[in-house]
C-alpha cells in the first residue's frame, strides 16, 4: 500500500494490523451472517486518507468503506452560494472566502464566476485574515463566508469578538456553519442508508470531545471510534470498530488520544456557544436537519451579514442552470447510499476540471479522492 506519511517501521505495522483487520472481516461476517460491513468515514480528509494510500483495495472486499459529509464545501447548500453571491454583487461589498469555495456552484453559477464577471471575492486563509482586511480599507463592507463545522465556528466567533474589541462596522459573517452530531442521527436513523460504524473526524472532535457521539451507541447500537489522520490512524480506527462489532459492544472510542479528550476543548466550546446558537439548516443533497446548523446570538446579530446588508433575495443567475446538475448524485454519495463511480456523471460529464457536484469542486471531496486515487 501507499502511504506518504508512514514508512519503515510503520509501514510493517500497517500490514500487522490490516491482517487483523482481514481476519475480523471474515470472523464478524459469518458471526451476523452477512455479506458485508460497511463503515462510513465521516470526514473528507479520511476520505483522502483512504483513496490515497490504497486502503480500500488493502481490506477484504466484504469491507465497505463508504463516505459522509464531512466536508464543509460539499454540504453547503446551493441557497447559501446563491446568497454570497448576491452578496458579492452589491457595490461596496467584498466576500472573503476559503479557496474551496470559489468553484461551488449556485445556482447557476459559482463565486469565482462572479468574479470575473465584476465581483468583489477575495480568497482568504482564516476569518481573522478578512479581519485584517476590514480594518484596512474601511470605505468597504467586508462579508466572511462563514464554512465548515465545529472546528472552524470557534476561530470565526473569535474573529467576530476580536472585530468589535477594534470597533469595525465594516465587518460581517454569512453563517453557513453546519454541525455533524444531528447529521449523524440523520444517518443512523434512515430506513435506506445501513451503515454499521462510523469512523469519526478528528478535528471536530477535538472540539467536541466524544460525549456528543454517545447516542449512537447507545440509541442506534453503532460502533464509533475518533479517528486521526495518518494511514496509521485511520487502520487501527477500522480494527477498533470491527473489535466492537465482534463482541457487539457498541461504544464510542478515541483512537486519536494524542490529540481528543472526552470533554473536548471546553474554551472552544464556550467561544462558540457565545456568539452562535443552534438553528435548522439545510445540507446540500441531504435536506433539511433540526439544530444542525448555527445562527448569531441576539447580542451579536449586527454581525449577521443577512441583516447588516439587508440580503433578502437570492443570486440573479450568470447564465442557464444545466440541466446534468439535476442529475449529480452527491447528496447520495454524502449519505453513503452509493460509491462516487456509482453516479452516472462521474469521471464523464463531471471531473475536477469541470464539476458538476461539490464532492466533485472539493479537495477532499469523495468523488474528487475517488477520481483521482482509485480509477
Amino acid at each position: 500500500m501507499r502511504s506518504s506519511t508512514s514508512v519503515g517501521p510503520a509501514d510493517n505495522l500497517v500490514r500487522l494490523l490490516l491482517r487483523r483487520v482481514n481476519c475480523l472481516v471474515d470472523e464478524v461476517c459469518r458471526q451476523y451472517n452477512s455479506r458485508r460491513i460497511s463503515l462510513m468515514e465521516v470526514c473528507g480528509t479520511h476520505t483522502m486518507v483512504i483513496s490515497r494510500s490504497g486502503i480500500r483495495r488493502a481490506v477484504d472486499r466484504r469491507l465497505e468503506l463508504r463516505s459522509g459529509p464531512g466536508c464543509p464545501v460539499c454540504v453547503t447548500s446551493q441557497e447559501e452560494i446563491d446568497a454570497a453571491i448576491a452578496l458579492a454583487r452589491c457595490p461596496g461589498v467584498t466576500v472573503a472566502t476559503f479557496g474551496d469555495m470559489m468553484r461551488v456552484p449556485g445556482a447557476a453559477g459559482s463565486l469565482e464566476q462572479a468574479r470575473v464577471a465584476g465581483a468583489d471575492v477575495r480568497v482568504v486563509y482564516s476569518a481573522l485574515d478578512a479581519v485584517g482586511l476590514a480594518a484596512s480599507e474601511r470605505v468597504r463592507q467586508f462579508v466572511f463566508l462563514g464554512v465548515g463545522f465545529e472546528t472552524t465556528a470557534p476561530t470565526v466567533a473569535a474573529a467576530v469578538l476580536a472585530a468589535g474589541k477594534r470597533r469595525l462596522t465594516n465587518f460581517s459573517v454569512l453563517p453557513m456553519f453546519k454541525l455533524i452530531p444531528p447529521a449523524l442521527a440523520r444517518i443512523a436513523g434512515a430506513s435506506r442508508v445501513n451503515i454499521d460504524g462510523f469512523i469519526l473526524p478528528g478535528h471536530v472532535s477535538t472540539v467536541l470531545g466524544a460525549k456528543p457521539y454517545q447516542f449512537l451507541a447507545q440509541q442506534y447500537c453503532k460502533p464509533c471510534c475518533i479517528t486521526g489522520f495518518e494511514v496509521l490512524d485511520v487502520v487501527q480506527g477500522i480494527l477498533m470498530l470491527l473489535e466492537q462489532l465482534a463482541k457487539q459492544e457498541p461504544q464510542v472510542v478515541i483512537q486519536y488520544r494524542r490529540t481528543v479528550r472526552p470533554d473536548g476543548n471546553r474554551q472552544a466550546q464556550r467561544l462558540m456557544s457565545r456568539v452562535f446558537e443552534p438553528v435548522d439548516a439545510v445540507w446540500r443533497g441531504i435536506g433539511p436537519i433540526p439544530d444542525s446548523g448555527l445562527a448569531f446570538r441576539p447580542k451579536f446579530r449586527g454581525f449577521d451579514s443577512r441583516i447588516k446588508l439587508g440580503l433578502t433575495g437570492t443570486a440573479r443567475p450568470i447564465g442557464r442552470t444545466k440541466r446534468s446538475r439535476v442529475a449529480c448524485r452527491c447528496g447520495e454519495v454524502m449519505l453513503g447510499v452509493i460509491m462516487p463511480p456509482e453516479c452516472r456523471l462521474f469521471g464523464k460529464a463531471c471531473t475536477p476540471e469541470k464539476p458538476v457536484g461539490p464532492c466533485m469542486v472539493s479537495s477532499e471531496g469523495a468523488c474528487a479522492a475517488y477520481y483521482k486515487y482509485e480509477q
